[in-house]
Protein backbone atom coordinates (compact mmCIF):
# COMPACT_ATOMS: atom_id res chain seq x y z
CA UNK A 1 0.00 0.00 0.00
CA UNK A 2 1.44 3.45 -0.91
CA UNK A 3 2.27 5.60 2.11
CA UNK A 4 -0.28 8.19 1.08
CA UNK A 5 -3.10 5.61 1.10
CA UNK A 6 -2.76 4.73 4.77
CA UNK A 7 -6.55 4.58 5.29
CA UNK A 8 -7.32 2.04 2.58
CA UNK A 9 -9.95 -0.35 3.92
CA UNK A 10 -11.13 2.10 6.58
CA UNK A 11 -14.59 3.69 6.73
CA UNK A 12 -14.75 7.31 7.91
CA UNK A 13 -17.76 9.42 8.91
CA UNK A 14 -17.51 13.21 8.79
CA UNK A 15 -20.29 15.40 10.18
CA UNK A 16 -20.89 18.76 8.56
CA UNK A 17 -19.14 17.18 5.60
CA UNK A 18 -20.79 19.17 2.82
CA UNK A 19 -18.76 22.36 3.17
CA UNK A 20 -15.84 24.11 4.85
CA UNK A 21 -13.62 22.03 7.13
CA UNK A 22 -15.88 19.01 6.81
CA UNK A 23 -15.66 18.93 3.02
CA UNK A 24 -11.87 19.32 3.20
CA UNK A 25 -11.72 16.35 5.59
CA UNK A 26 -13.85 14.24 3.24
CA UNK A 27 -11.51 14.99 0.32
CA UNK A 28 -8.41 14.30 2.43
CA UNK A 29 -9.71 10.99 3.74
CA UNK A 30 -10.67 9.86 0.25
CA UNK A 31 -7.18 10.77 -0.94
CA UNK A 32 -5.82 8.56 1.85
CA UNK A 33 -7.93 5.64 0.62
CA UNK A 34 -10.87 5.69 3.03
CA UNK A 35 -14.51 5.14 2.14
CA UNK A 36 -16.25 8.25 3.44
CA UNK A 37 -19.75 8.86 4.77
CA UNK A 38 -20.68 12.53 4.32
CA UNK A 39 -23.14 13.58 7.02
CA UNK A 40 -24.89 16.93 6.63
CA UNK A 41 -28.36 18.40 7.02
CA UNK A 42 -28.08 19.77 3.46
CA UNK A 43 -28.92 16.64 1.48
CA UNK A 44 -28.10 18.05 -1.95
CA UNK A 45 -24.73 19.46 -0.90
CA UNK A 46 -23.82 16.22 0.88
CA UNK A 47 -24.67 14.27 -2.28
CA UNK A 48 -22.43 16.49 -4.40
CA UNK A 49 -19.43 15.99 -2.10
CA UNK A 50 -20.06 12.26 -1.75
CA UNK A 51 -20.17 11.84 -5.53
CA UNK A 52 -16.89 13.73 -5.78
CA UNK A 53 -15.12 11.02 -3.78
CA UNK A 54 -17.28 7.97 -4.49
CA UNK A 55 -18.59 8.08 -0.94
CA UNK A 56 -22.01 7.94 0.71
CA UNK A 57 -24.23 10.89 1.57
CA UNK A 58 -26.34 10.87 4.71
CA UNK A 59 -28.83 13.71 5.26
CA UNK A 60 -29.28 14.09 9.01
CA UNK A 61 -30.24 16.90 11.36
CA UNK A 62 -27.74 16.21 14.16
CA UNK A 63 -29.80 18.21 16.62
CA UNK A 64 -32.49 15.50 16.32
CA UNK A 65 -30.89 13.20 18.88
CA UNK A 66 -33.44 10.41 18.42
CA UNK A 67 -32.52 10.21 14.73
CA UNK A 68 -28.89 9.58 15.64
CA UNK A 69 -29.70 6.36 17.45
CA UNK A 70 -30.88 4.76 14.21
CA UNK A 71 -27.75 5.55 12.18
CA UNK A 72 -25.31 2.92 10.95
CA UNK A 73 -22.27 3.86 13.05
CA UNK A 74 -20.11 0.91 12.03
CA UNK A 75 -17.14 3.12 11.16
CA UNK A 76 -13.41 3.11 11.85
CA UNK A 77 -13.08 6.90 12.01
CA UNK A 78 -15.51 9.47 13.36
CA UNK A 79 -14.92 13.18 12.81
CA UNK A 80 -17.25 15.40 14.83
CA UNK A 81 -17.14 18.65 12.89
CA UNK A 82 -20.66 20.06 12.51
CA UNK A 83 -21.33 23.32 14.33
CA UNK A 84 -22.59 26.87 14.23
CA UNK A 85 -22.19 30.15 16.07
CA UNK A 86 -24.50 32.62 17.80
CA UNK A 87 -23.25 35.87 19.29
CA UNK A 88 -25.05 37.59 22.17
CA UNK A 89 -24.34 38.59 25.77
CA UNK A 90 -25.26 35.97 28.35
CA UNK A 91 -28.14 38.00 29.79
CA UNK A 92 -29.69 38.29 26.32
CA UNK A 93 -28.72 34.89 24.89
CA UNK A 94 -31.84 33.02 23.68
CA UNK A 95 -32.23 29.96 25.89
CA UNK A 96 -33.51 27.79 23.06
CA UNK A 97 -30.51 28.75 20.92
CA UNK A 98 -28.12 27.87 23.75
CA UNK A 99 -29.75 24.44 24.10
CA UNK A 100 -29.66 23.88 20.34
CA UNK A 101 -25.94 24.68 20.05
CA UNK A 102 -24.96 22.47 22.99
CA UNK A 103 -27.17 19.67 21.64
CA UNK A 104 -25.63 19.88 18.17
CA UNK A 105 -22.01 20.41 19.18
CA UNK A 106 -21.68 18.34 22.36
CA UNK A 107 -24.51 15.89 22.85
CA UNK A 108 -24.60 14.80 19.21
CA UNK A 109 -20.85 13.97 19.25
CA UNK A 110 -21.45 11.97 22.45
CA UNK A 111 -24.31 10.03 20.83
CA UNK A 112 -22.28 9.34 17.68
CA UNK A 113 -19.22 8.22 19.63
CA UNK A 114 -21.39 6.07 21.89
CA UNK A 115 -22.72 4.26 18.83
CA UNK A 116 -19.41 3.97 16.99
CA UNK A 117 -17.15 2.84 19.85
CA UNK A 118 -18.45 -0.75 20.16
CA UNK A 119 -17.59 -1.35 16.49
CA UNK A 120 -14.14 0.17 16.96
CA UNK A 121 -13.60 -1.92 20.10
CA UNK A 122 -14.55 -5.10 18.22
CA UNK A 123 -11.90 -4.36 15.57
CA UNK A 124 -9.28 -3.20 18.05
CA UNK A 125 -8.77 0.03 16.10
CA UNK A 126 -10.55 3.35 15.88
CA UNK A 127 -9.99 7.07 15.59
CA UNK A 128 -12.24 9.80 16.93
CA UNK A 129 -11.27 13.34 15.97
CA UNK A 130 -13.25 16.26 17.32
CA UNK A 131 -12.95 19.51 15.41
CA UNK A 132 -12.85 21.83 18.39
CA UNK A 133 -11.53 25.39 18.33
CA UNK A 134 -9.26 27.82 20.07
CA UNK A 135 -12.52 28.49 21.93
CA UNK A 136 -12.25 25.01 23.40
CA UNK A 137 -9.23 26.38 25.28
CA UNK A 138 -9.99 30.08 25.60
CA UNK A 139 -13.16 32.09 26.07
CA UNK A 140 -14.43 35.09 24.14
CA UNK A 141 -17.22 37.39 25.21
CA UNK A 142 -20.69 36.92 23.71
CA UNK A 143 -20.10 33.28 22.67
CA UNK A 144 -21.37 31.45 25.76
CA UNK A 145 -23.01 28.53 23.96
CA UNK A 146 -20.16 27.93 21.51
CA UNK A 147 -17.46 28.19 24.20
CA UNK A 148 -19.43 25.94 26.56
CA UNK A 149 -19.96 23.31 23.86
CA UNK A 150 -16.33 23.33 22.76
CA UNK A 151 -15.01 23.16 26.33
CA UNK A 152 -17.35 20.21 26.93
CA UNK A 153 -16.16 18.54 23.73
CA UNK A 154 -12.57 18.77 24.99
CA UNK A 155 -13.55 16.93 28.17
CA UNK A 156 -15.57 14.29 26.33
CA UNK A 157 -12.63 13.68 23.99
CA UNK A 158 -10.29 13.05 26.92
CA UNK A 159 -12.70 10.63 28.60
CA UNK A 160 -13.02 8.65 25.36
CA UNK A 161 -9.20 8.63 25.09
CA UNK A 162 -8.89 7.04 28.53
CA UNK A 163 -11.62 4.47 27.92
CA UNK A 164 -10.59 3.68 24.35
CA UNK A 165 -6.87 3.17 24.93
CA UNK A 166 -7.10 -0.52 25.91
CA UNK A 167 -9.12 -1.16 22.72
CA UNK A 168 -6.80 0.52 20.19
CA UNK A 169 -8.96 3.63 19.93
CA UNK A 170 -7.55 7.16 20.10
CA UNK A 171 -9.51 10.36 20.65
CA UNK A 172 -8.19 13.86 20.03
CA UNK A 173 -9.24 17.42 19.29
CA UNK A 174 -8.01 19.79 16.63
CA UNK A 175 -8.14 23.43 17.72
CA UNK A 176 -7.95 26.01 14.93
CA UNK A 177 -8.48 29.74 15.18
CA UNK A 178 -10.62 31.27 12.43
CA UNK A 179 -10.78 29.14 9.27
CA UNK A 180 -11.67 30.44 5.82
CA UNK A 181 -15.12 28.87 5.57
CA UNK A 182 -18.35 30.28 4.08
CA UNK A 183 -19.61 30.91 7.63
CA UNK A 184 -16.53 32.92 8.63
CA UNK A 185 -16.40 34.84 5.35
CA UNK A 186 -19.99 35.92 5.97
CA UNK A 187 -19.03 37.12 9.47
CA UNK A 188 -16.09 39.09 8.04
CA UNK A 189 -18.32 40.86 5.52
CA UNK A 190 -20.89 41.71 8.20
CA UNK A 191 -18.25 43.10 10.58
CA UNK A 192 -16.56 45.12 7.82
CA UNK A 193 -19.87 46.80 7.08
CA UNK A 194 -20.69 47.34 10.76
CA UNK A 195 -17.29 48.82 11.70
CA UNK A 196 -16.48 50.66 8.48
CA UNK A 197 -13.34 48.56 7.93
CA UNK A 198 -11.94 46.60 5.01
CA UNK A 199 -12.29 42.83 5.22
CA UNK A 200 -8.51 42.49 5.70
CA UNK A 201 -8.70 44.93 8.62
CA UNK A 202 -11.51 42.91 10.20
CA UNK A 203 -9.38 39.75 10.04
CA UNK A 204 -6.24 41.40 11.42
CA UNK A 205 -7.65 43.90 13.92
CA UNK A 206 -10.85 42.26 15.14
CA UNK A 207 -11.04 38.51 14.59
CA UNK A 208 -7.35 37.68 14.97
CA UNK A 209 -6.38 40.43 17.35
CA UNK A 210 -5.24 37.88 20.03
CA UNK A 211 -3.24 35.79 17.51
CA UNK A 212 0.38 36.33 16.49
CA UNK A 213 -0.24 35.20 12.90
CA UNK A 214 -2.76 37.49 11.24
CA UNK A 215 -4.11 35.11 8.64
CA UNK A 216 -7.09 32.85 8.23
CA UNK A 217 -6.42 29.12 8.27
CA UNK A 218 -7.36 27.23 5.12
CA UNK A 219 -9.76 24.26 5.50
CA UNK A 220 -7.20 21.93 3.89
CA UNK A 221 -4.72 22.73 6.69
CA UNK A 222 -7.21 21.52 9.28
CA UNK A 223 -8.01 18.46 7.19
CA UNK A 224 -4.32 17.56 7.02
CA UNK A 225 -4.13 17.73 10.83
CA UNK A 226 -7.24 15.56 11.18
CA UNK A 227 -5.84 12.99 8.74
CA UNK A 228 -2.48 12.98 10.53
CA UNK A 229 -4.24 12.03 13.77
CA UNK A 230 -5.59 8.98 11.93
CA UNK A 231 -2.20 8.03 10.49
CA UNK A 232 0.37 5.52 11.76
CA UNK A 233 2.57 8.44 12.84
CA UNK A 234 -0.02 9.43 15.47
CA UNK A 235 -0.56 6.00 17.01
CA UNK A 236 0.58 7.23 20.44
CA UNK A 237 -1.29 10.55 20.30
CA UNK A 238 -4.50 10.46 22.33
CA UNK A 239 -6.29 12.71 24.77
CA UNK A 240 -4.57 15.66 23.14
CA UNK A 241 -5.58 18.98 21.62
CA UNK A 242 -3.69 19.81 18.44
CA UNK A 243 -3.59 23.59 18.54
CA UNK A 244 -3.47 25.53 15.25
CA UNK A 245 -4.31 28.99 16.52
CA UNK A 246 -1.49 31.14 15.15
CA UNK A 247 -0.15 31.79 18.65
CA UNK A 248 -3.49 32.84 20.21
CA UNK A 249 -2.92 30.68 23.32
CA UNK A 250 0.76 31.65 23.61
CA UNK A 251 -0.23 34.72 25.64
Amino acid sequence: MPDNEFLTGRRAMVTGGASGIGRACVLRFAEAGAAVVVVDRDADAAEVVAKEVGGTALAVDLSDLAALDSLDLDVDILVNNAGLQHVAPVHEFPVDRFSYIVRLMLEAPFRLARGALPHMYDRGWGRIVNVSSVHGLRASAFKSAYVSAKHGLEGLSKVIALEGAPHGVTSNCVNPAYVRTPLVEGQIADQAKAHGLTEDQVVEQVMLQPAALKRLIEPAEVADAVAWLCSPAATSVTGSSLVMDGGWTAH
